[in-house]
């Protein structure tokens, strides 16, 4: 709070050529921002969260920006924080690939013991050309694919996320007794703006307004066995996931329903509470602490032990987020700067990115922390003047806004900033995940970024190039002639 007051207090006393352009049409017009924006702040730090201004302009002078950047070392510490988890009777780990399915990525977290979730079949065959193993890979879909079968046989593990997945599966393998596993919807998620466990958000993934899994009804009921005994189907793990709300109360809550499926099934050795944990991006938000909603888990799972014959559950968890969120930034460039006048007027920093590299602002109203670094990359080159700007991108799309109003996804916000100058550089951190891998690339045919990882020793590794032009529009066909 010392630190806002001071912000404050700053902008009461500066005087209005702060606030005006540095270049000559704009130098001598001062401008006020607008009383009606709640100013969400980025702190004006020396670097972002692992990014001076020397080592940002080093990943912009190897690759051009925009560029997404990841730190080895971040992914490390996150990583052993999910192993750390607590369990009673053993733990596997799997990263949520979509979050960020880069090869190099999944490389590293194999290196660390980590498996991998995967949410399609491309997917799959993606983190196996990664080098990862079949046997460490299980499979949770909306649309199963047609060559599942291929898949298991290679050793892929799959959750049958619907009835008609689990009737396809036991169709194919009918009478081997083969290993399945199941996804149940708990009836209760988490997830968005909304503190209801029941109604639809865009981040909740169970509950009655939640398509994913199969309702917890068709558990308790009587349908899934008799599914299971007419192919003879051996269920191996259940599977639950609520959302990436992460309220602890409800984690632990879901955990203990999600206990009580694998009492309906004697053969079940382990199960999957999937992922979901918050991480804290923004001044003020939590994260997830692992040990505070993994304790009670443990308990329950040696609970569960006592209360059935001494059956030892194994634990899995599917953490994307926690793993990959605060290791990844977005590195871009100011490339133009406007202003609005009136009551309702803007500073407005336009980036050479946007909605096609950073696409959750725009679908859902995230927040993501911002700092401004000098365009030459020299840290003692870091001014103290503020200003108050909207962040946009550089689409030809309304919607492509990087700073909307905390809490109501469809109004901009103003965020204050360092005062920047076009050419500056723009760290958006909290860039790694959900972005490069859930992007709009190639809206406006602009292309896909690449992306870099940054090791200990600050050097810079590429591991995916800028997209070429040709490469946006090589599968279209060219009509025969006289069609047209």
């Amino acid at each position: 709070m010392k630190f806002i007051h001071a912000v404050f207090a700053l902008l009461s006393i500066t005087p209005s050529h702060v606030w005006s352009f540095t270049s000559h049409s704009y130098e001598n017009m001062a401008f006020v921002p607008s009383s009606t924006s709640t100013t969400l702040l980025a702190s004006p730090a020396q670097q972002s969260v692992f990014l001076t201004a020397e080592t940002a302009k080093k990943c912009v002078d190897v690759v051009g920006s925009p560029v997404y950047v990841y730190s080895a070392a971040e992914l490390r510490e996150s990583a052993d924080k999910c192993l750390n988890f607590p369990n009673a009777y053993g733990l596997t780990v799997r990263y949520a690939m979509k979050a960020c399915p880069n090869a190099s990525i999944l490389k590293l977290f194999n290196k660390k013991g980590i498996h991998i979730d995967a949410s399609s079949g491309y997917e799959v065959r993606r983190a196996m050309n990664a080098g990862i193993p079949a046997e460490n890979i299980s499979l949770s879909t909306q649309e199963l694919p047609h060559d599942f079968a291929e898949l298991v046989d290679m050793g892929v593990k799959v959750n049958a996320c619907s009835v008609s997945q689990l009737e396809a599966f036991g169709k194919h393998y009918a009478g081997q007794n083969k290993n399945v596993g199941i996804r149940i919807n708990p009836g209760v998620g988490s997830g968005g703006f909304s503190s209801s466990t029941t109604t639809f958000s865009k981040t909740n993934v169970g509950g009655p307004s939640s398509s994913f899994g199969i309702w917890k009804d068709l558990a308790t009921d009587g349908t899934l066995s008799a599914i299971v005994e007419k192919y003879d189907l051996n269920v191996e793990r259940i599977h639950t996931h609520i959302g990436s709300g992460s309220d602890p109360s409800i984690w632990q809550q879901t955990a203990k329903v999600s206990l009580s499926f694998c009492e309906i099934f004697p053969t079940v050795h382990t199960l999957n509470l999937g992922g979901g944990y918050k991480v804290g991006r923004n001044p003020g938000e939590p994260t997830t602490d692992l040990q505070e909603i993994g304790a009670p888990v443990k308990v329950a799972f040696e609970e569960f032990a006592k209360n059935n014959d001494g059956r030892e559950l194994k634990l899995e968890i599917e953490p994307g987020t926690f793993l990959v969120a605060m290791a990844g930034a977005l590195v871009t460039t100011i490339q133009d700067k406007v202003y609005t006048t009136g009551e309702s007027g803007h500073i407005f920093l336009k980036l050479d990115s946007g909605m096609t590299d950073v696409l959750r602002p725009s679908l859902y109203g995230a927040i993501h922390p911002m700092t401004i670094l000098p365009g030459s990359g020299n840290s003692n080159d870091i001014g103290s003047d503020v200003e108050s700007a909207v962040v946009v991108g550089h689409c030809c799309e309304s919607g492509d806004l990087m700073t909307p109003k905390s809490g109501e996804p469809e109004s901009l916000d103003e965020r204050i900033l360092r005062k920047a100058e076009i050419g500056d550089i723009l760290v958006m951190d909290g860039s790694g995940a959900y972005c490069a891998g859930m992007s709009t690339k190639n809206y406006n045919s602009f292309p896909e970024a690449p992306e870099v990882l940054v090791m200990e020793d600050d050097s810079v590794h590429v591991i995916r190039s800028r997209q070429t032009l040709e490469q946006i529009y090589i599968n279209e066909q060219v009509l025969p002639d006289g069609v047209l």
